[in-house]
């Protein structure tokens, strides 16, 4: 899910990392790891997975005839007999918890010790269902570690729309029984944000008039589930407040969202702010007094803003906001195509850096500081251990690696053995290592792309989620205008199938885009399998179409109600396969190129 490319100016060019890991870093970094993956993996040894997963039974018959209190012998196990894995072992278990009545004694110890604060659901871009993970609270001293999105505290305001808001509660009978404990399943985000603030869903209703310090917006706001009301209440009291120095999204593409709210609704938000009023709109009947309680008229702030003007000239976020420092955003893969809007709005003095590179099941790594922080990461042994699949290996069955076993320079699958109790799990994406980190040796990586994210076509040829990407971000700039959002679907209204590329932009379409499909096409065939396709008919040249103003925020409202994802973390696929949102965007076409 992190960015390739380098959306911004960062200050270091010159990277400390090395290129290969000497004898005695090589060993600093396997104690480290070992330790790592035994405090994950002991505990996790006595959870009803472990015990009954036929997946495990290998490892199981391994430690009950070694010497299991053997460190050595228990990670030699792991290591001999522990598969990959996929979801599918762990579904019949996670299954358990939305099990009608739900006993605590059915699901304790499920994957890790005790119970799950939440199920996480997965913000999936496929047709198929979300995925949902049991997340368990990690050890105190860990809850504000950056790796979980925790924000340092500044001196002016941050920006960060902040859903709390869930898709379903699990009612568990507790052992006593008398009492019970909800469960939410909302995204990892969610139950983050609520365990660092330890805020359960049983007294939502009572905060409803807090204001965190330090948050451009009251605590009521992050309960609206009304996609439109959500942004659109940031967006109010974020213009109100002057003093913001950071703006946080998960996803830079949200922030393009959030933005084209603010454009779209420009004289309502400054009416409001001038006379201190709530907007009306559906769903607020909850939340509506404590906000009116916390705005109040703001005339003078009303008209700096109606002088500055909606969003479009560069550099507008510095000029709303004087104190603006940074942006936090992933600014790679689905979001790539948001980044020039983005540069646009905030202007070449804000720094931009992503926030983490993981997923629902696991935070994997934090931005390397000393590179560039939009595509950097170190991966950290916090939330899991990782280690690795050789995606360019000819080997018939693939050998799991470690982290010292890498090499710079190297294309690898994660795979991941967690703290909420995965095993080898694959995650699917494809890393490229840019080295290791000096003082560790813990491996410098940039995300590339999905490993299967490339659309099966009738002629087989695999362009990566990245070529696609920087295809149609490279020909916007130059031929078609500033890019809002695009996925690819297949486009099979002739044969053979081929490439359609659905693009939103922002601002006037360029006077020559039509030569923009031509540009694709040219960056396209430097992908061998599509080339050879080409040549020997299999393959036509992608087609390009663009989508009418506001077809994406739709989209992203849409896929937020049907599957209960967190507002700020919906995004478009690269590639679209879901039948009926294929269907549904194709009629908002309204040009093609």
């Amino acid at each position: 899910m992190m960015s390739r490319s380098n959306p911004a100016p960062y200050c270091n060019n010159v990277t400390d990392l090395q290129h290969s890991l000497s004898a005695e870093l090589s060993q600093r970094l396997k104690d480290l790891l070992d330790q790592a993956l035994l405090g994950f993996i002991r505990p996790n040894s006595t959870s009803q997975f472990a015990q009954h997963a036929s997946e495990l039974a290998n490892f199981r018959e391994a430690i009950a005839q070694r010497n299991s209190n053997d460190d050595i012998e228990f990670l030699r196990s792991f290591r001999e007999f522990v598969p990959t894995t996929n979801y599918e072992p762990y579904s019949p278990f996670i299954a358990k918890f939305f099990a009608t009545p739900c006993k605590e004694s059915d699901v304790k110890s499920m994957f890790a010790p005790g119970l799950p604060y939440c199920l996480a659901i997965s913000s999936t871009t496929s047709g198929r269902a979300p995925k949902k993970f049991p997340i368990y609270r990690p050890a105190s001293h860990l809850l504000h570690h950056p790796l979980y999105l925790s924000l340092r505290d500044s001196e002016g305001s941050t920006l960060s729309p902040s859903s709390l808001s869930f898709g379903q509660a699990l009612k568990m009978d507790l052992e006593d029984g008398q009492s019970s404990k909800l469960l939410p399943v909302c995204s990892v985000t969610v139950g983050f944000l609520r365990m660092q603030m330890n805020w359960d869903i049983e007294h939502d209703m009572d905060r409803l008039e807090l204001w965190v310090p330090g948050k451009t917006g009251p605590y009521a706001i992050s309960l609206v589930k009304n996609y439109r009301a959500f942004f659109i209440l940031n967006a109010l009291f974020a213009l109100t407040d002057c003093r913001v120095t950071t703006i946080r999204f998960l996803f830079a593409s949200v922030f393009v969202n959030f933005l084209q709210y603010i454009e779209d609704e420009w004289t309502l938000l400054i009416d409001c702010i001038a006379k201190g009023i709530i907007p009306d709109m559906e769903n607020l009947e909850h939340v509506r007094e404590p906000l009116e309680k916390h705005f109040t008229p703001n005339p003078i702030r009303a008209a700096e803003l109606r002088e500055i003007g909606p969003p479009g000239i560069e550099g507008w976020a510095v000029r709303v906001w004087p104190d603006l420092e940074k942006f936090i955003g992933i600014t790679g893969g689905p979001a790539a195509a948001s980044v020039p809007k983005v540069t646009h709005v905030l202007g070449p003095s804000v720094a931009m850096q992503s926030p983490c590179y993981g997923s629902s099941e696991c935070y994997i790594a934090i931005p390397y500081l000393n590179g560039n922080p939009n595509t950097d990461f170190k991966v950290v042994p916090v939330d899991g251990v990782t280690e690795y699949l050789d995606v360019r290996s000819n080997e018939p069955s693939e050998r799991v690696l470690s982290a010292w076993e890498l090499e710079t320079g190297g294309h690898y699958e994660p795979v991941l053995t967690t703290r909420n109790g995965l095993w080898r799990y694959r995650i699917g994406d494809v890393v490229v290592v840019k080295g290791f980190a000096p003082d560790d040796g813990l491996p410098v990586i940039n995300y590339l792309h999905r490993r299967d994210g490339s659309l099966g076509l009738a002629y087989g040829t695999a362009c990566t989620e990245s070529q696609l990407t920087d295809a149609i971000v490279s020909a916007s700039e130059r031929w078609i205008g500033q890019i809002i959002d695009f996925t690819v679907v297949a486009d099979d209204r002739d044969t053979p199938v081929t490439y359609g590329y659905l693009v939103e932009i922002g601002g006037d379409i360029g006077m020559e885009a039509k030569m923009a499909t031509q540009q694709i096409f040219e960056d396209l065939m430097e992908n061998n399998e599509y080339h050879m396709a080409f040549w020997q008919g299999r393959a036509r040249k992608p087609t390009v179409r663009i989508m009418k103003k506001g077809t994406f925020t739709e989209y992203r409202r849409q896929k937020c109600e049907k599957t209960n994802v967190s507002m700020a973390q919906v995004k478009v696929p690269i590639v679209l396969s879901d039948p009926s949102f294929r269907e549904w965007l194709l009629q908002k076409v309204i040009t093609e190129l």
